[in-house]
């Protein structure tokens, strides 16, 4: 019984080292996923908007093409600090949505700048953080 105790714990030990260890790279260096040096522009019907942590997220419908979109968007903690919570951004809103393609994948971007037409309001990101743009400043 001693033995089986032992594996069972050298085990557990395993496993929590091994998830301690890959848990930071859960969180992905945006410039190994996004070329920053080509810029995309999508302009759709936001289907899905999942303000998560530690990136939000536009699930976006292009309005030519009617293919879907994935967007992620800047840090959540710094969105809300510039008052733009999960009720910002609601399905059926008109936007356009420009910043850098996908290394890996088509039709997903990194949101730099989002202009919703309908009333004026935008963000786009300034050196690192977003800020408000348009009327909405």
């Amino acid at each position: 019984m001693h033995a089986f105790r032992a594996r069972l714990l050298g085990l557990a030990m395993t496993v929590m080292l091994v998830g301690g260890v890959s848990a930071p790279r859960a969180h992905h260096s945006i410039a190994g996923a996004y070329d920053s040096s080509r810029q995309a522009s999508v302009d759709g019907v936001i289907a899905q908007f999942r303000f998560v942590s530690p990136h939000p997220f536009i699930d976006l419908k292009d309005a030519r093409s009617g293919q879907m979109w994935e967007i992620e968007l800047d840090n959540r903690r710094e969105f809300e600090d510039i008052g733009i919570t999960a009720d910002t951004l609601k399905p059926g809103d008109r936007v356009t949505v420009a910043g850098s393609p996908s290394r890996q994948s088509a039709n997903r971007m990194y949101g730099r700048r989002l202009n919703r037409p309908s009333d004026g309001f935008g963000f786009e990101e300034q050196g690192s953080r977003p800020r408000l743009s348009g009327r909405n400043r």
